[in-house]
């Protein structure tokens, strides 16, 4: 007889970062709001999350982040606006960004992504539930990155970690995983994670890209650990130690993936998310060639 594990509904967002990478242009505005094509990064991920079947998302903010809210609230002069005028594709767009169900805190002070985490503990309770993570956005047309990683756990009742191989030079910049292989070749059991070893050092080069799904004993876990580099709690230390208490897997999970928080990585995300339209594919791919050519 299967094990029926409980189901994932809840999903948090850390967002509360200052997005210094990308300066000027968040010192006022949220690197969350920044546009991929037309949509704010921050929208990818929510879609993402729905598209995995999560009810509702909480969303850990900080100071500045108001535009954030801004977004998916009710917009009642624009709304007006648009019926009047009859763009009533337009009207459904904006209306259906507002009917998600997603719930707001507040991370005082940047103590890291641990810490951020446990800002959710309330929320959350005793459930399972997923994390994903801004800067990285996933496209996969057939199945969204987090529902692989449910899809395991619904499996195996454990915390799954979305992973990949990045190049061997660029280990020193991700949370990097020991693993041992399992039956599905897709599917590691992690042994170790260590938080940006030096290349030397890594213990491979299959990186955690951003997306996690984790049981509820986490939260007391990271209220007992202590800070680490720069005086933050880091989600890493806290998932070693689960490890001692229960298994943790790793998924190498399918799908074209962005590191938005890096220009190289927008750029070439707003540049593949436009050729993917069809309102813009063609001339964009023209205009493209063009500049090439110069």
């Amino acid at each position: 007889m299967s094990i029926r594990f409980k189901t994932i509904t809840r999903a948090v967002i850390p967002a509360a970062g200052l997005g210094t990478r990308f300066l000027p242009a968040t010192k006022a505005t949220p690197k969350e709001m920044l546009p991929i094509v037309d949509k704010p990064t921050i929208q990818y991920i929510v879609e993402e999350a729905l598209a995995s079947g999560i009810e509702d998302i909480l969303i850990i903010t900080g100071r500045s982040k108001r535009a954030i809210e801004d977004h998916f609230d009710r917009s009642i002069e624009l709304e007006l606006n648009l019926a009047e005028k009859g763009k009533n594709e337009w009207l459904e767009m904006v209306r259906s960004i507002s009917d998600i169900r997603i719930h707001y805190i507040r991370q005082k002070e940047p103590r890291g992504l641990g810490h951020a985490i446990l800002c959710a503990k309330q929320f959350i309770g005793n459930e399972p539930f997923a994390v994903l993570l801004g800067d990285d956005v996933v496209y996969n047309d057939e199945k969204p990155a987090l529902r692989q990683l449910i899809d395991v756990y619904e499996k195996t009742g454990a915390s799954v970690l979305g992973v990949q191989e990045v190049p061997h030079e660029k280990v020193s910049s991700y949370g990097i995983v020991a693993t041992r292989g399992t039956s599905d070749p897709r599917t590691f059991a992690v042994a170790d994670m260590v938080e940006k070893p030096p290349v030397d050092e890594a213990p491979s080069n299959m990186a955690v890209l951003g997306r996690y799904v984790i049981t509820p004993e986490i939260f007391e876990l990271l209220e007992h650990t202590d800070p680490g580099a720069g005086g933050e709690i880091q989600l890493t230390d806290g998932l070693r130690s689960l490890l001692k208490i229960q298994p943790v897997y790793a998924y190498n999970f399918e799908g074209r993936r962005y590191d938005v928080g890096d220009k190289q990585g927008f750029l070439e995300a707003t540049v593949e998310y436009a050729l993917r339209r069809p309102d813009l594919h063609d001339g964009f791919l023209k205009y493209l060639k063009e500049i090439v050519v110069k």
